[in-house]
Formats: structure tokens, sequence, C-alpha cells
């Protein structure tokens, strides 16, 4: 991989993993459904005029919106709100990983195999290490919700592939189409329309900024520069380095709001990341040992 790429794909993971403290800085005295909304509106309007819209069934589009905008990040969101630190919320939806490995073994009669199955162990392993923190920067409602978000990622995962779209950045800003209205009904209904209106008008600047850096960086830059990374080299380049999304989340979380990485955090950060590698890599790193070495 040239220096340069792999220089731009690390840059993305420092973006997704500063996301997730961005939205914790966002979420302060507002609704967090409405803010996943407002992102996901920006992320439509006005881009939906100028980028085609993908030659996929409009049933793609609308299943990948209401899954990754809607349930994702309104989740992730909720997780946040409920008490949930920005850089465990980070590390847990790195579950998607292994959702999907489930899933893809439960609708196309796949075998898991023993990498796999070890790497789930080693994960939820880790991610029961996190239930049981006590220093405040853990709730049980919030890494439930997030764990859920993590599932609804792994779910939109196969949506893409069923799409069979090659229109990555066309596929993801008419698919935002559909992912605020039903954060939008879920708000009206918990409240009303002039409810939505007032907490709109009143978001200060510094807010606005954080949704444009969630919008415009995070999500539409992110998503755009590693699909494309994804198309030129393989999967097994690309796919390791999302690992560094819980580490600069979780470092910079750290960083802004002085959470406490203690051994029990970073155990359980060690054996989720563990847990990736391995159904990554086992197989290559055993036959590696176990090849014979000439003398």
């Amino acid at each position: 991989m040239r220096f340069s790429h792999l220089a731009l794909a690390l840059l993305v993971t420092v973006i997704w993993g500063s996301n997730f403290s961005v939205i914790k800085w966002s979420l302060g005295g507002t609704d967090p459904l409405l803010m996943a909304a407002l992102r996901f509106t920006l992320c439509a309007l006005p881009a939906v005029f100028f980028i085609p819209r993908p030659q996929v069934r409009w049933s793609y589009l609308v299943s990948y919106g209401v899954l990754f905008g809607s349930m994702v990040w309104g989740l992730c969101n909720l997780g946040i709100a409920a008490g949930l630190s920005a850089g465990l919320t980070s590390l847990v939806v790195q579950a998607a990983a292994f959702f999907a490995v489930g899933l893809s073994a439960y609708l196309y009669r796949e075998t898991l195999g023993w990498h796999q199955k070890l790497g789930g162990v080693l994960a939820a392993a880790g991610l029961l290490l996190i239930f049981m923190v006590t220093d405040g920067s853990v709730s049980v409602k919030g890494v439930l919700l997030a764990l859920a978000g993590a599932f609804c990622w792994a779910v939109s995962n196969f949506v893409v592939k069923e799409a069979r779209t090659p229109q990555m950045l066309g596929f993801l800003v008419w698919s935002c189409l559909f992912a605020p209205l039903p954060l939008y009904g879920i708000s009206y209904c918990q409240h009303d329309a002039a409810y939505i209106v007032t907490q709109i008008r009143q978001l200060p600047a510094p807010v606005w900024l954080a949704l444009l850096y969630q919008v415009y960086v995070a999500t539409l830059f992110g998503y755009t520069v590693w699909n494309a990374l994804m198309r030129r080299y393989s999967v097994s380049q690309i796919a390791p380095l999302s690992l560094m999304v819980p580490v600069f989340g979780m470092s910079l979380s750290a960083w802004l709001f002085q959470e406490a990485l203690g051994a029990q955090k970073l155990l359980a950060a060690a054996l989720v990341l563990l847990g990736l590698l391995v159904n990554l890599f086992g197989p290559r790193w055993l036959n590696r040992l176990l090849q014979p070495r000439s003398i």
C-alpha cells in the first residue's frame, strides 16, 4: 500500500474515533434522537440535488437508511446519553464484526471456523468486563443500546452486499433521505412539533459545528475515502486498520473528558481487539506457526 493511502486510511480512523467524543460533547442538553435526525438530514440535503441516485432498488436505500442512520447512530446517541462513555462506545460497536459473522453463518449456512469462534469468545469476555466497570463511565442500559446499534450495523452491511453498487457515495447520500424520518417521528411522538422546532432554533453555534463535523468529515468524507480504499486494495489490507478506531476513540475520550483508563478497561479493550485480530488473521497465523522452517 502506498504511504499516502495508508496515511489517509489512518486519518479516517482518527476521524471516526474522535466522532464519538464529538457526539458526546454535542449531546449536552439536547435530544439524542433529534441530533441523529439532524445529522442525516444534513447528510442528504442538499447533496441529493448534486449526486445522481445509484441504480439500485428503492428498498435497498430505505433499508440502509433506516438501519445505518436511524438505528445505528440513533442507538449509539442514546447509549452515550444513557451514561456510556464515548471511548467505550467506540469499542462496543466493534461487536458489529462478530454479529456479521454470526448472521453470515445463519443466512448463508456458512460453517464458522475455529478462529471465528475463538475471536467471538475473546470479544465476549471483553464486553463482559465492560459491564463490570464501576467508575461511572458505564451504564448497563448504555452498553445494551450500543450493542443493539452494533447489531444493526452488521445487518446494514448485508444490505450493501445485496445492493451490489459501486456508487457508494450516492448510495450513502440517497439512503440518508430516509434515515431521519423515524427519528423525527419518535421525537414528535415523545414531545410535539413545537418542541422539535424550538430545539433546533436553540442549538448553539458550537453544536452546529459539531453536527457539520459529523456530516461532512466523519460521514461523507470518511466513508467515501474508506470505500475508495476498499475498492483499490484487498479487504485484508484495509479492514484491520479499523481496529485503530477504538484506540483513538478511547484515547481522545480520556483526554477530552478526563475519563480514567483503568486496568479493567484496558484489559477489556485488549480482549475485544485481540478477538477481532484472531477473527481476521487466525488461520494465517496458525499456518505460519506450523510451517516448517528451513535451516
